[in-house]
């Protein structure tokens, strides 16, 4: 576990060139700069290797990305964008990484079976959650009450950790592998999707499947419950984006919205996807190498930005600010205004 301050001439960092993602024109006749990012858009090297997964932290002050290459980086969402630490200690590539909600610990999924929490201040891994038996696809954090992690399993499990405890807490028994996990908002619930492409949600006091839902038709690759907690967004390998109404006694076809346009390619990739702060937006990766965003209302695509040069494989909204982060399988991460 060793923390690797990155040296200057290692990382480069540069506002993106002209014509890729130019997204906000600047100067006497382009509209107004909308963002504290240091150019309109900005471009981050570094990894060696895919990246999988990338996520603000809560305050918006920085970006964890996970790359096939087993490194964890820390950059600032600021100034030059540097990459200010590196987290090592996994066996395998990176797939899901979460932060706590106080910003002071990140969660990471991978391969190699295990989970990982990570001290931001310090580099340190302080904790490592070994008890799946195969790939660790994804991981989610609870938003509210006990530092509780949920993770999601080639082995056919989701598993509850409670960060304060040794081992898991409790295990979910799925009959398929399970590639996205989420909490509900009140972590009473979990929320599983995979290869038999059905959202399962999961009462933890009862242990059980409470309730099944079904319309996608292929893989789901990713989730994540709306900031008010009222609404679940999927992304599956059927090329389509669904809203969930998780509300109780709302209305037994729970699929409220279907949306298009993105690719999931040969890769199989798991790409995820991700709301606004506001709501009122969700964005998704896509194998077409471009990151698009849609409005929530209308479903209409709103943003069909280029830039990578290969799959885009996760896509996430600033906390604060019109900023939307992108990561790809070229190894590439772009912060872009909105």
């Amino acid at each position: 576990m060793l923390v690797v301050p990155r040296e200057a001439d290692n990382n480069s960092v540069v506002p993106a060139a002209p014509g890729t993602l130019q997204l906000a024109p600047t100067g006497p006749n382009g509209r107004p700069r909308t963002s504290s990012l240091e150019a309109p858009v900005m471009l981050l090297t570094g990894h060696q290797n895919a990246i999988y997964t990338m996520k603000f932290n809560p305050s918006g002050t920085a970006i964890a990305s996970g790359s096939h290459d087993r490194d964890i980086f820390l950059w600032n969402v600021h100034g030059d964008c540097k990459n200010f630490m590196v987290l090592k200690g996994h066996k395998n590539a990176i797939l899901d990484v979460q932060w706590t909600t106080d910003g002071c610990q990140i969660i990471s999924a991978s391969p190699d079976t295990t989970l990982r929490a990570w001290d931001v201040e310090t580099g340190k891994q302080v904790k490592k959650m070994a008890e799946h038996h195969m790939v660790v696809n994804s991981c989610s954090v609870s938003r509210r009450g006990p530092p509780l992690v949920a993770s999601g399993s080639d082995d056919g499990t989701a598993k509850l950790w409670d960060l304060r405890q040794r081992g898991a807490v409790q295990t979910l028994n799925d009959k398929f592998q399970i590639t996205g996990v989420a909490f509900s908002d009140a972590s009473d619930k979990i929320f599983t999707g995979g290869i038999d492409n059905d959202v399962k949600v999961w009462d933890l006091r009862r242990n059980e499947v409470t309730m099944t839902l079904q319309g996608h038709t292929d893989t789901i690759t990713g989730m994540q419950l709306s900031p008010d907690g009222s609404y679940l967004l999927t992304n599956a390998m059927d090329n389509s984006l669904r809203i969930w109404d998780m509300r109780p006694y709302a209305p037994q076809n729970r699929c409220v919205k279907i949306m298009g346009g993105h690719q999931h390619g040969i890769e199989q990739n798991l790409l995820k996807c991700a709301w606004s702060p506001d709501g009122s937006k969700v964005t998704a990766g896509s194998s077409d190498r471009m990151v698009y965003v849609w409005d929530t209302t209308s479903r209409r695509i709103l943003y069909k930005l280029p830039g990578h040069k290969g799959s885009v494989n996760e896509t996430a909204f600033h906390p604060t600010e019109p900023i939307v982060g992108s990561c790809g399988s070229d190894k590439q991460i772009f912060l872009g205004e909105i």
